[in-house]
């Protein structure tokens, strides 16, 4: 009997240590990041709000995701605060009893697509002082990610020089729902800074962005925008490949953060075909779509699909390339992936440490 694809146990020994790659901190108080912004800043915020792009103002787009609902119950700091707003309750509750040696920090702020813009571009600057100051800064094992206000190129490109120079900062981070498509030339700069640093882009799915995740508007139930999280990542892609982003920037390093992984071979089959049809209307794009998403693409994988039959999901690593996906827990939310239980596929031992830690570790650098 063929045993290759048989379940292995559920609770598997993580020998080595595992990279997390998308770990949400909070603000302990809805105040906190204020501490970090000027004078003139905190004035505005406090007499005019935050307005953003995100027409849930104050709010995550659907209130079952938001602070205290989309949580995992036991998430909560025993002293206090939300969940993921407390290191030492964080250091115990994940990195030590997870194994985690590295943990890539997300953060889920307005900055990005606040719409005044001299605003945004002060909260992404306090928002990258708060990880490090209370995050990366006392403990080695968390990273941080350069929070950038993209449609304000100059001050995304300053952003970027700020701290470029810190290596606890191993990436930018933008969110997918861009003003315009993210192939436009108005985001250039920002891949080009990227590129010549050689830091990768993180795009995290949800959270705050100009665009809803459907192409038709505001989806009516959560479960909708759960699942839906992957359109905007598929959107992101093909606009990229499409624009000739890479052919330009051939060293760009994107990650797709917390959109699933699945899509990816079907997608790439369609828009090869379409590539082969109409390749007169796109001639600054050199390759097959599919050659570009194998070369500049990275994926982390919760959620991660589950079909009943694992077989199928071992098929769809085999065309991604089990070199391009990273593990991660999207700690502290309700659907968290434990490194001891999830991946149920029968990777090598050669494969799983590729995914739970080697594959990040190349990607930023984190040796």
């Amino acid at each position: 009997m063929d045993t290759t694809f048989i379940d292995r146990p559920q609770q598997a020994s993580q020998q080595t240590g595992v990279v997390d790659c998308d770990i949400h901190p909070a603000f302990s108080t809805p105040t906190e990041l204020l501490n970090y912004l000027p004078e003139r800043w905190k004035n505005h915020v406090r007499d005019y709000a935050t307005r953003t792009g995100n027409p849930f103002l104050g709010a995550m787009t659907y209130p079952r995701i938001s602070p205290g609902n989309g949580m995992r119950r036991d998430a909560w700091p025993p002293g206090g605060g939300p969940p993921a707003s407390d290191l030492d309750f964080l250091r115990q509750q994940l990195l030590e009893e997870c194994n985690i040696e590295i943990g890539i920090l997300q953060p889920l702020a307005a900055g990005s697509v606040a719409l005044n813009q001299e605003l945004g571009a002060a909260l992404c600057t306090a928002i990258n002082d708060w990880q490090i100051d209370k995050w990366a800064g006392p403990e080695p094992r968390l990273r941080a990610s350069i929070c950038v206000p993209q449609e304000d190129v100059k001050e995304a490109l300053a952003e970027i020089d700020r701290r470029v120079s810190d290596r606890r900062f191993v990436q930018i981070a933008m969110p997918p729902r861009t003003l315009e498509p993210a192939g436009r030339r108005r985001y250039w700069p920002i891949y080009e800074a990227a590129q010549h640093h050689d830091l990768p882009i993180g795009l995290h799915t949800s959270a705050f962005g100009w665009r809803p995740n459907t192409p038709s508007g505001w989806s009516s139930f959560y479960i909708e925008e759960h699942f839906a999280a992957s359109n905007s990542l598929q959107t992101v892609m093909s606009s990229m490949i499409m624009e000739g982003v890479f052919e330009e920037f051939p060293r760009l390093k994107i990650v797709l953060v917390e959109g699933g992984f699945s899509w990816v071979p079907s997608l790439g089959w369609r828009m090869d075909r379409e590539w082969k049809r109409m390749r007169g209307e796109v001639p600054h794009v050199k390759r097959l779509p599919s050659e570009y998403m194998r070369v500049n693409f990275w994926y982390t994988t919760q959620p991660i699909e589950e079909p009943e039959n694992n077989r199928h999901l071992y098929d769809i690593l085999r065309w991604i390339g089990i070199d391009r996906l990273m593990f991660s827990t999207d700690y502290p939310h309700w659907d968290f992936d434990d490194p001891r239980y999830v991946f149920k596929v029968p990777l090598s031992p050669v494969e799983k440490a590729a995914v739970f830690r080697e594959n990040a570790v190349s990607l930023f650098k984190l040796e």
